[in-house]
């Protein structure tokens, strides 16, 4: 017996979502994604093995490599426009079994008062760009510390209305809300790091259900905080989280990724979409056969190993209660495509709202 395709309507999935969450999955409904889309700690990566400020066709460069090299071994890779995109297509880095996501915010937001990130779009980029150029999905990073509330509202409107552009453009969309400092505190001072956990959770609560895939921080501090006082995090966080989430990697090193991975797969996450934790030691080789070398074992190592323990974790249609199988019996009312995108199939098949936008 079939099932009707509103099923799908009602988790907001329609035909261009699903397809995208399709591309940037593996079979099974995980997600193992590699992300390339970080220019300004990339850019510092160079300067600091070389010295001097990375040129533009540097830096995409080596994205093209990293890319190259990981995403034959990943569901998906996160690219950003300004470097990464078309070159990597251009360059025939990204198999086609591969989705590609690419993010929409400016590197480097500016920053209110109390020295708190407001997001923006890339000048001269946008959802309806990144649909035309062919990806899969878009991601907005939004910064989100509920306590600091001016930067809070600024970045939920930013976020909501990303989200709305792509249910316009019907583009899948990733959100990655991520903790920061403000009024004068340093990065690492106890206040930051106590209230991170607290943030993570209740980032997820409040702007979870303004996306497609919640991409989470790791809610808690290793070496801080007990397992038994992460694990009961994670789960907070998951029963909290309205739509399949991920698990960012927020440059740890990869031991430490590795476990806050199986963690999170244990807890209810649908996968991951990791950067630094995968490449970051890429730039400390001075050769350019050296980089490459490195990222084709160790890089390639990692993905693999991660993409293992990702597929013991929960698919993204388990999230919503669907097994596969319901998925294959997912079928569509007669006249569906008169009626998406905003057109009306006024009562029999073929009668058509003549004023509706197709």
């Amino acid at each position: 017996m079939s099932l009707s395709i509103t099923r799908l309507y009602g988790l907001g999935l329609t035909p261009g979502k699903l397809r995208g969450l399709q591309r940037i999955s593996n079979p099974d409904g995980t997600l193992t994604m590699v992300a390339t889309d970080q220019n300004s700690s990339m850019m510092s990566m160079m300067k600091k093995a070389t010295g001097t400020d990375p040129t533009y066709e540097e830096v995409a460069d080596a994205k093209v490599m990293l890319s190259r090299a990981l995403a034959p071994h990943c569901s998906g890779l996160l690219v950003d426009g300004y470097y990464g995109y078309w070159s990597t297509v251009a360059a025939y880095a990204v198999p086609p079994g591969t989705g590609l996501l690419v993010r929409v915010e400016k590197s480097g937001a500016e920053k209110n008062e109390a020295g708190a990130p407001c997001g923006e779009v890339e000048p001269g980029w946008g959802v309806a760009k990144i649909k035309r150029c062919g990806a899969d999905a878009v991601k907005l990073l939004a910064q989100f510390e509920p306590t600091e509330y001016d930067s809070a509202e600024r970045n939920f409107e930013f976020t909501r209305q990303m989200y709305e552009q792509c249910i316009e453009h019907d583009i899948l969309f990733l959100l990655e809300p991520i903790h920061f400092p403000f009024n004068g505190e340093d990065a690492k001072a106890d206040a930051v790091t106590k209230r991170k956990a607290a943030t993570v959770i209740d980032s997820a609560r409040i702007l979870s259900r303004y996306c497609d895939i919640f991409k989470a921080e790791f809610p808690g501090t290793m070496g801080v905080d007990s397992d038994a006082t992460m694990t009961d995090n994670l789960k907070k966080l998951n029963d909290v989280c309205a739509k399949p989430w991920v698990l960012l990697s927020a440059g740890v090193d990869y031991p430490q990724y590795k476990k806050q991975v199986e963690m999170a797969m244990k807890a209810g996450a649908s996968g991951v979409l990791g950067g630094r934790a995968f490449w970051k030691e890429y730039f400390t080789y001075k050769s350019e056969g050296d980089r490459a070398k490195f990222a084709e074992t160790e890089c390639v190592g990692r993905v693999k190993e991660i993409d293992a323990i990702v597929r013991t974790g929960t698919p993204w249609f388990a999230k919503y209660g669907y097994a596969m199988s319901d998925l294959h019996d997912m079928r569509a009312a007669e006249g569906w495509h008169a009626r998406y995108g905003g057109g009306v199939a006024g009562g029999p098949a073929g009668k058509v709202d003549k004023d509706a936008v197709y």
